[in-house]
């Protein structure tokens, strides 16, 4: 039980960064690579790429090479659920006086 709880804790902790955030929003609409994230996020890709190893090592996303270039693909489609989910809390509040 106590290990499953880890693995949850370490999935919310690789969300709750803005950058990441993002990430995962734009790999929901298909896979990227490096450079289409980098470009998204605006970071230097030494920056981008701490992000992206985050987010595989909670197994949030998947990596592929081709060549030189390296494509990364949602893996838990049901983050975006979770989005949803908060979005729906967030207008709720907004319509109660945000």
């Amino acid at each position: 039980m106590e290990e499953r709880v880890a693995r949850r804790v370490e999935m919310i902790k690789a969300l709750a960064h803005p950058s990441r955030l993002m990430m995962v929003d734009e790999l929901a609409r298909g896979e990227r690579c490096v450079q289409e994230l980098q470009t998204l996020v605006g970071g230097d890709m030494s920056t981008v790429s701490k992000h992206l190893s985050v987010l595989k090592k909670s197994g949030l996303v998947s990596v592929e090479r081709r060549g030189v270039q390296m494509f990364y693909s949602l893996r838990c489609a049901c983050a975006v659920d979770f989005f949803e989910c908060v979005e729906s809390m967030i207008d709720e509040d907004c319509r109660n006086g945000c």
